[in-house]
């Protein structure tokens, strides 16, 4: 299954985006496709960074108050990704791009992949030095542990 994907991504994407941005230039010309081109890279590049820097913002907001900014880490991680896209020449990258800025978007997507298992977060609280997690064995302690015998203080 991992190989397919990997086709697909290498392989069928590529494929798509030629297929598309032959289609466009043959309708509006090829000029103006690569300007069209251009104009999304610019204008997905400045959007991705205003809406990182915007993340950033409630990561240290959260990271600040004692929370662990799970959310606000996967979100920066889509909007990377929505960058790198966005970067891609072509426009089925640029629709894929455009989508993760949408917020409902990406916080639906971050969840589909939280409830898939693919991506784990946990609840932790940074001022304490233990984490709390509810399983059903709870004679579980985290902690730090130290060797006497190597010397680590």
């Amino acid at each position: 299954m991992p190989f397919l994907i990997l086709v697909v991504l290498f392989v069928g994407v590529p494929i798509l985006e030629i297929s598309l941005l032959l289609k466009v230039s043959s309708a509006i010309g090829g000029l103006r496709t690569v300007l069209f081109v251009i104009f999304t890279a610019v204008l997905g590049a400045y959007l991705v960074k205003q809406q990182g820097i915007a993340t950033f913002a409630k990561f240290q907001q959260e990271a600040n108050s004692g929370q662990l900014p799970a959310q606000s880490m996967l979100e920066g991680i889509a909007l990377l990704f929505a960058g790198a896209v966005l970067l891609t020449p072509g426009f089925f990258t640029d629709a894929i791009g455009f989508s993760l800025l949408i917020p409902a978007v990406r916080r639906a997507l971050i969840a589909y992949f939280v409830n898939r298992g693919l991506v784990m977060t946990q609840s932790a609280n940074f001022s304490s030095g233990f984490e709390s997690r509810s399983s059903s064995n709870s004679s579980v302690i985290e902690g730090e542990y130290t060797d006497p015998d190597r010397g680590d203080k």
